[in-house]
């Protein structure tokens, strides 16, 4: 099929990307000359695995290419992805103006039918004041469908070609067909293709993030909880995991969810709710509980070092919101960083891929190494943010001598409490128990 892909962000690139090596012809639009001529060069301006390869072999294959003309692919094409950014308001509502803009343009280019794809992640409602848009700016004969992505940064081209399913808003049965035919190649083993009307479409992508959201926010509260009556919420996770209704995933207690999807979705939906005259309280405690968790690690330091951390040289492990990914969009890394050098101590920090990303929201107020252990020389703390694959089974013995004292605090409980404190360390990780600290606080 001719598929165009209006904006080259995250959702954008995947989308193209997995269709073009389907065997699609894509045309990618975004009106950043300098991006496209990054892409057009083979280069991809985000961390994402796997995708690089991707582009530069449809790249050469000339199933995929860039372009700053929206006319020009929207001319070439049968379908018409949506892609671009809907980034929060200060009130939590989603900034609607890119996809208003972009469905102006597409009605000005159609020339034929055209189906017009909502992959961004909207508002409900939103395909009706696409559709108004569009038709405001032609006679042509179109369609809008709704397409929320469900992706995970870091793992993202996996979940867009072995998907657990495909949502379809449309009520046009012509619509439906097509969209059907161009998914087929990626539930071949079976995953379903689930037809809704626009609105329901648009509701069940914020509804799902929500409720992962939400777990998260509760097993953190239960993490907190765990640590105030002597309990060890490994334990817990694996009691309540063990529950075919409950299931193990997002079941990790630790300092905060961040990201692109998360924060975001779970402030539209409330904003969403309020519009409405309801009052959804589950959403306004998993954001609660969100932004207050992110400072536990700080709070623990502080109380572990008496308050005194003016001066103190500490390290952090990690800096993206989340492994696999440079994204810093609302990270915990930024509440813990920002809480520190506010105290008056001394931040080096290492992230395998965020470095660069990092730098943009940090500038020059903290130390970043090029190699995870540079960071620990003569650090008195050690925090663990990011729980990078690297990190996990680090050489101890090279720690202990590097650092000032063996001090780890674990914000997404990496280690064994019991393994660390054997070696020498004092841990403290998330709602777990171990034993006494092996070191003694000066």
């Amino acid at each position: 099929m001719k598929i165009a892909v209006i904006g080259t962000g995250y959702v954008g690139l995947v989308t193209g990307t997995c269709f073009a090596e389907s065997g699609n012809d894509v045309i990618c639009v975004d009106v950043d000359r300098e991006k496209i001529d990054l892409l057009r060069s083979g280069k991809v301006p985000i961390y994402e695995p796997g995708l690089e390869e991707l582009i530069k072999r449809n790249v050469e294959e000339e199933r995929i290419k860039f372009t700053t003309s929206l006319d020009e692919a929207v001319k070439a094409s049968l379908l018409v992805f949506v892609c671009v950014g809907t980034p929060s308001r200060a009130d939590g509502s989603p900034d609607m103006k890119y996809v208003l803009a972009a469905a102006a343009e597409i009605g000005r280019a159609i020339d034929g039918y055209r189906v017009v794809v909502m992959k961004s992640t909207v508002p409900v409602g939103t395909a009706d004041k696409v559709r108004a848009t569009i038709r405001s700016a032609t006679d042509q004969e179109f369609d809008v469908v709704s397409n929320p992505e469900f992706l995970k940064e870091g793992a993202a081209i996996d979940d867009f070609q072995k998907p657990d399913r495909v949502v379809i808003g449309t009520s046009d049965v012509r619509c439906a067909a097509i969209m059907k035919e161009l998914y087929a190649p990626f539930v071949r083993t079976g995953k379903p293709i689930l037809v809704m009307d626009n609105r329901s479409a648009e509701l069940t992508k914020y509804a799902a993030n929500a409720l992962l959201a939400s777990r998260i926010s509760f097993m953190n509260e239960v993490a907190n909880l765990a640590e105030l009556v002597g309990a060890d919420v490994n334990e817990v996770r694996q009691g309540i995991g063990s529950d075919a209704r409950i299931g193990h995933a997002f079941l990790f207690p630790g300092i905060g969810f961040g990201g692109s999807c998360f924060p975001k979705d779970v402030d539209a939906l409330g904003h969403t709710a309020r519009e409405h005259g309801y009052d959804f309280k589950m959403l306004t405690a998993t954001n609660d509980v969100n932004r207050l968790q992110k400072r536990v690690l700080f709070e623990k330091a502080r109380a572990h070092f008496k308050s005194d951390l003016v001066g103190r040289k500490l390290a952090i492990w990690g800096l993206a919101f989340k492994p696999k990914t440079d994204d810093m969009r609302e990270a915990p890394s930024i509440e813990l960083v920002n809480a520190l050098l506010e105290a008056g101590a001394k931040v080096r920090a290492f992230d395998p891929v965020a470095r660069e990303s990092a730098k943009k929201v940090f500038g020059d107020s903290i130390e970043y190494g090029k190699k995870q252990y540079d960071v620990l020389e003569g650090a008195e703390a050690l925090f663990v943010v990011t729980e990078w694959n690297e990190f996990r089974r680090p050489d101890f013995e090279r720690m202990k001598k590097l650092m000032a004292r063996p001090l780890i605090f674990d914000g997404r409980n990496v280690y064994d409490p019991r393994r660390t404190a054997a070696l020498g360390f004092e841990y403290f990780g998330m709602g777990v128990r171990g034993p006494a600290p092996a070191a003694k606080q000066e």
